[in-house]
């Protein structure tokens, strides 16, 4: 009976020890972490599907004054590059489903919302605060970090987009 404990223990220590390491949070030059997680109509999405485009993610909330602000910019964005080569993904963090849909159903935003309702996926990311968006590439690297709101259909953004959709 010792010697079960003892194993078990011991086992119990090797994985404390193993998981006390700093997960790696996501980063420019550094891939992307994945996920899966439903959109609002209760589909599933995996970061995984969508090599070979550019993603543009970003992580926003309702609650969020300087996101909402973001919002319109972005859809005017998701309308204006190729599907086929960009995906628009905005995560809704630490925020209620039903507030989100009644936001997005008022601005008659178009842009894939997805759930990160429980900021899973946005501890894999290292979130600091809400705006922030990742800007992935072909081979799901993280290009770029914007932290804080943006005028995402600028001349300047639509150009940076434009360069890593025809890399």
């Amino acid at each position: 009976m010792k010697k079960v404990t003892m194993l078990i223990v011991a086992g119990c220590f090797a994985l404390m020890v193993a998981g006390c390491g700093e997960s790696p949070v996501a980063g420019v030059g550094k891939p992307a972490p994945g996920f899966d997680t439903l959109d609002m109509q209760g589909n599933v999405w995996s970061l995984s599907k969508h090599k070979g485009q550019v993603v543009f993610l970003n992580f926003w909330a309702t609650w969020c004054e300087p996101c909402r602000e973001e919002m319109p910019s972005m859809q005017r964005l998701y309308a204006k590059l190729p599907k086929d080569r960009f995906k628009m993904i905005a995560l809704y963090n630490k925020d209620r489903p039903a507030i989100v849909k009644n936001f997005v159903t008022k601005l008659g935003i178009t842009i894939p919302i997805l759930d990160d309702e429980q900021n899973i996926i946005g501890e894999r990311y290292g979130l600091t605060g809400l705006p922030e968006t990742f800007i992935i590439d072909k081979q799901g690297v993280i290009r770029e970090k914007f932290i804080g709101p943006a005028e995402w259909d600028s001349p300047e953004v639509i150009a940076m987009l434009t360069k890593y959709i025809n890399e």
